[in-house]
């Protein structure tokens, strides 16, 4: 945070320590305006990254009804119990991998995780194929393998699993032999967003925008957005929100957009604080509040996303809104 002489500059000195504290989860980067004007506003279009997804293996009986409920020590029982009576219960070896990964009612051991989950997915089981899949390609508790990985996904993808589906989208982006596949992305995102799954949704939204491996939609790239946020994916809440402020595929509505964006920053997405901040300064979708517009500002800029324009408008605070401000983010941030 940039050093400022007089009275805002003491305001500076007291939310640096404020801040320093600030539970900022995301660090993405957006262009900022020089004025106020309701003026586009820049997506920076985030891709999407492999992320590990818990898996729900189907356990019709006391050892899934116990792990439903935090019981996990009587889940392991249980879940062994069935292995004793049935050696290739592909469910119950599952749940034992789970619950070694995550060190729910054990203490957690990523090795014998994967072999718990091998053994699943050698009886079929999607769920273990996708978990070992990932620790694969993460080299958790396995040696890396991002061959054994794909395969892995592609065998859970063949029964349907949308994360597998997902993670094999985000596999075909990369680089390889010929470049990045997109149109072979775009068609795995689009099984699994039918299947419900809100990254892939989120992610096909962003190549019909972008219009790689698919023709430029802004229409259909705003529609698979909206499903995203409304399943409360963050970076498609805050996407979407973007969409509906410009205009881009769908009518233009900027109270619903300062809506999201403010759903959004208290979820501390520094993007739409940063946002929020520029409506709240100019009175757009939402009546002006220059108090409330810098107390955004500064967790966006103390989050990494600086704001020229904004920074002018906090230099302007009088003596009093100074003091608003800096209660107003000490509240935040204490909340």
């Amino acid at each position: 945070m940039s050093s400022r002489t007089g009275q805002t500059g003491r305001l500076h000195a007291c939310l640096l320590t404020v801040l320093a504290g600030a539970a900022i989860l995301l660090n993405c980067n957006g262009a900022s305006a020089q004025n106020n004007t309701a003026k586009p506003i820049e997506s920076p279009s985030p891709f999407g990254t492999i992320e590990p997804q818990k898996t729900q293996p189907f356990l019709p009986d006391l050892a899934f009804a116990a792990f439903q409920r935090g019981f996990y020590g009587t889940a392991l029982r249980e879940a062994l119990k069935r292995l004793d009576g049935n050696g290739n219960d592909a469910a119950a070896m599952t749940l034992v991998g789970q619950l070694y990964h995550d060190g729910l009612g054990v203490r957690r051991d990523a090795s014998v995780a994967a072999k718990w989950y091998r053994l699943g997915s050698d009886h079929g089981n999607r769920e273990a194929m996708f978990a070992l899949g990932l620790m694969q390609l993460q080299a958790e508790g396995v040696p890396e393998d991002r061959n054994a990985a794909k395969a892995l996904f592609e065998q859970a993808a063949a029964q349907s699993h949308a994360g597998a589906l997902y993670n094999l989208g985000i596999l075909a982006t990369e680089l390889q032999d010929g470049g990045p596949d997109f149109a072979r992305a775009a068609a795995l995102f689009e099984k699994a967003a039918e299947l419900g799954d809100p990254d892939a949704m989120y992610a096909l939204g962003t190549l019909y925008r972008e219009g790689s491996g698919v023709p430029q939609d802004a229409a259909k790239s705003t529609q698979w957005l909206a499903r995203a946020a409304w399943l409360d994916h963050l970076p498609a809440m805050v996407d979407y929100a973007i969409a509906l402020f410009n205009g881009a595929g769908i009518a233009k509505n900027e109270t619903t957009a300062a809506r999201l964006f403010l759903k959004a920053a208290h979820r501390n997405n520094p993007i739409a604080q940063n946002r929020m901040a520029r409506l709240l300064a100019s009175g757009h979708g939402a009546p002006r509040n220059i108090v409330e517009a810098m107390k955004w500002h500064l967790l966006a800029r103390a989050a990494g996303l600086p704001d020229e324009w904004l920074d002018s408008q906090l230099t302007n605070l009088t003596t009093a809104e100074q003091a608003a401000v800096e209660a107003a983010v000490r509240a935040y941030v204490g909340r």
